[in-house]
């Protein structure tokens, strides 16, 4: 029997797009480097940093200090990023926008981030494998628990909240099931406007999403039987580093 490996982007990628699933979770493609993700994984990065620092010392001087090193690390891990910035000044002065909007939100110093980057995982049935990296996780002296990830982009509109939270509530679900503790509240930081999206989970919503994500393991698992990929094409298709040989464009 198959075994499903979800994670929050795989979920999505399967509601968004059968055929894209199967291109990065069967098939493993290699992708075209997107610069959007690769100032979020850098500025992702400074942040996790900056809690290594006493928390009197977690500044936004200080997060601006780690820039350069970071960045030099991500360049020399993926060379062709260099031929992708055009202008040097002008993609830092981004980076460092995104980080005052950060401290305009958040206060570093107030505050222990427990778990950064802390890999979850769950075996929802034999057949069912469920994971994901959660930003940051905070428990509080008194023991409640904050989730929170971090957004480069701008919030969703109307409407489309709670497909946002949808990521977060599998987190949760996952902490729930492994630690016996109901988080207290999942928070979306969305740095490319300032909104932060929160919530307050109740069991009854973790438990649909628990039912959410068996219903599209069962859908996965019997493409996978079938061997059958149906595209979806929507406007995401113009982002697609697989148009060029998607069967919905090429057939």
């Amino acid at each position: 029997m198959s075994k499903v490996r979800l994670s929050p982007s795989r979920v999505n990628d399967f509601k968004n797009c059968p055929q894209l699933y199967k291109y990065r979770a069967i098939d493993q493609l290699p992708e075209a480097i997107s610069i959007d993700a690769e100032r979020g994984t850098l500025v992702h990065s400074i942040l996790h940093d900056l809690f290594d620092a006493p928390a009197q010392e977690r500044t936004i001087a200080r997060a601006q200090g780690l820039f350069p090193g970071i960045w030099k690390k991500q360049c020399e891990d993926k060379p062709e990023l260099m031929t992708l910035i055009s202008n040097e000044k002008e993609w830092s002065d981004r980076v460092f926008s995104l980080l005052a909007t950060y401290f305009s939100l958040e206060q570093p110093q107030s505050f222990e981030a427990t778990f950064r980057e802390i890999h979850v995982e769950l075996d929802l049935r034999e057949d069912v494998y469920l994971h994901g990296y959660v930003d940051r996780l905070d428990v509080a002296p008194s023991g409640e628990v904050r989730i929170v990830d971090y957004k480069t982009g701008k919030a969703p509109k109307p409407g489309w909240e709670e497909k946002a939270l949808f990521q977060l509530r599998i987190y949760a679900l996952v902490y729930w099931r492994v630690n016996g503790v109901l988080p207290k509240l999942l928070q979306l930081i969305y740095l490319g406007d300032g909104q932060v999206l929160k919530s307050s989970p109740s069991e009854q919503e973790l438990i649909n999403a628990e039912k959410s994500l068996m219903q599209i393991a069962d859908e996965i698992l019997t493409a996978i039987e079938l061997d059958s990929w149906k595209p979806r094409p929507s406007r995401l298709c113009d982002w697609c580093s697989f148009k060029n040989i998607c069967p919905a464009f090429t057939d």
